[in-house]
């Protein structure tokens, strides 16, 4: 069994994914702070990653015009 790693293939990437998730979870009304999270209800962080692949969805089709 392989183990899988969590790191990123291009390092720059957090900053810019940690940025979009705090401000997907501003949209939804959900407090998001930096580090750790695990307080927040499973309802909370499910919201906070709808939104995050809304935006993502929404992007892509407007690139796509």
């Amino acid at each position: 069994m392989s183990s899988r790693s969590n790191r990123n293939v291009v390092p720059e990437a957090r900053e810019a994914l940690d940025k979009f998730k705090m401000e997907a979870a501003s949209e939804v009304g959900v407090n998001l702070k930096q580090g750790y999270n695990g307080d927040l209800t499973s309802k909370e962080a499910g919201s906070v990653g709808g939104q995050m692949v809304k935006n993502m969805i929404k992007s892509y089709e407007q690139n796509m015009k």
